[in-house]
């Protein structure tokens, strides 16, 4: 199993808090506005943020010709599919189930690993996945009923989240030789100009002057989630094993219910709070550190 450096923990912890109270956030920002071209601003404020943040560390821009497939390939599966797909999510389900069904994306990437990729995982860490995966089932518990009339946003959010663990799988198997941040502004980039294309084809009739909270939405994902986050979440993705990594950002869909909960008013019950406890559960099976062999004589 694997130990988080003390970089690693503080970096996790940011992406927790900033992901997870994004959840209330995004679904204030697409209420009465555009999904896609609510992705689409975001995108396009924050690529240059990011851009700014390489510079200012002097992070090489430069990607050779070679690997620019395989870029776009990474790009398709961890930012061009999951973006599209789930801020249309957002629309039909609560902020907080929608982070639920999002982050079911650590449950697919343990078993695209072990299915595809042949991955070899621990005893413990398949204890993670179930204890993940049971508490998703609690956390969905009330809202079944409310699903089963709202497929197309379930089906939305599943395809995105699948898609997304397999581009995790593909991020920590690149062969391109160049920096996280690097890879996280070309892929930014790109996804900035899908989903234009994607706004304009589907909902130029819609285009509209963004409200307060509108603006309030679009500067936090474009700052903190565009300019920060993803290349937070690409960092510990290329630098953990794919179930540590994957697992150990479980509680960002709890902070994700709480805080939805608090902003929103989104009702909560006794299986949000036992599924809390499972999603602890399921980080300590990948994060805390294994006992040492015993020494050999």
């Amino acid at each position: 199993m694997h130990s988080l450096t003390t970089r690693q923990w503080l970096v996790l912890a940011l992406l927790t808090v900033v992901w997870g109270l994004n959840w209330p956030i995004m679904k204030m920002g697409v209420t009465g506005f555009p999904p896609l071209t609510f992705r689409f601003i975001c995108l396009l404020i924050g690529t240059p943020v990011l851009g700014l943040g390489l510079w200012a560390m002097k992070v090489p821009f430069q990607i050779p010709r070679r690997h620019w497939r395989e870029l776009l390939v990474l790009a398709i599966f961890n930012m061009f599919i999951w973006h599209a797909l789930i801020i249309l999510a957002v629309q039909y389900l609560s902020s907080g189930r929608s982070a639920i069904l999002g982050y079911t994306m650590p449950i697919f990437s343990a078993l695209i690993g072990a299915w595809v990729f042949k991955n070899q995982l621990a005893q413990r860490a398949w204890g993670g996945v179930a204890a993940a995966a049971l508490g998703v089932i609690l956390l969905l518990w009330h809202e079944l009923s409310n699903l089963s009339g709202k497929p197309i946003g379930v089906v939305l959010a599943l395809i995105a989240a699948s898609t997304w663990a397999l581009g995790t799988q593909l991020l920590r198997r690149t062969s391109i030789p160049l920096p996280t941040l690097t890879l996280s502004f070309w892929m930014t980039a790109m996804t900035t100009v899908v989903m234009g294309l994607l706004s304009f084809a589907f909902e130029f009739d819609r285009w509209q002057e963004p409200s307060a909270t509108h603006w309030a939405s679009i500067v936090y994902n474009a700052v903190l989630v565009f300019g920060f986050a993803h290349a937070a979440w690409f960092y510990l993705a290329r630098s953990l094993p794919p179930v540590a990594s994957t697992l150990s950002v479980m509680m960002i869909p709890i902070l994700g219910v709480f805080s939805g909960a608090w902003a929103l008013n989104e009702t909560l019950h006794w299986q949000d709070w036992a599924a809390m406890g499972l999603m602890v559960v399921s980080i300590a099976s990948v994060l805390w550190p294994a006992k040492p062999a015993p020494a050999q004589d």
